[in-house]
């Protein structure tokens, strides 16, 4: 007989994150797509073809590398990418989803991010990958605020040092 103290558990599970990014929406969509800004937010390298049924692939090293295809791409709005299981990935037979949600009602120069992530099944031999992913999504949304809001200055050319006054005979 079950413990009182325990909910059985089954089906799948999710997580929900929410962020406000104090940029235009088209910046936060480039941020999501292109491959070098993923990298700075992500701190992972990434792969991504942008359109329907392309490639998203985040991580390098064996093992740590997450590859999905994106399902929906409405530009500026939605991305929602179905992630495929990994070598490490124990069974399932859900999919594991993450849709990634903009929206612009707090004003132009405002867009909040919401990342809805589902299908995670809610078995114990899950439940470290379903820690690792929920707060590893937690910590890159910050990250991408932080990018976004203040991106590192361009670094500037080091001065040249002043050249000595030509010697005559020497320099002639």
């Amino acid at each position: 007989m079950p413990s009182p103290h325990r909910i059985p558990r089954s089906g799948t599970r999710g997580y929900a994150h929410l962020v406000e990014v104090g940029v235009p929406v088209a910046r936060v969509w480039r941020a999501l797509l292109e491959p070098r800004l993923v990298r700075i937010w992500t701190s992972q390298e990434a792969e991504i073809d942008a359109r329907i049924g392309g490639l998203y692939r985040l991580g390098r090293a064996p093992g740590a590398v997450r590859e999905g295809h994106i399902d929906v791409l409405d530009t500026q709005r939605r991305l929602r990418v179905i992630w495929l299981p990994g070598r490490d990935t124990p069974p399932s037979d859900s999919a594991v989803v993450d849709d990634f949600l903009l929206d612009v009602r707090k004003g132009p120069g405002t867009t909040s991010v919401r990342l809805l992530g589902s299908g995670i099944p809610e078995s114990a031999e899950w439940d470290p990958l379903y820690l690792r992913i929920r707060v590893g999504w937690e910590r890159a949304l910050a990250r991408l605020k932080v990018a976004l809001e203040s991106p590192p200055a361009p670094r500037r050319p080091a001065a040249a040092p002043p050249k000595d006054p030509p010697l005559a005979g020497f320099d002639d």
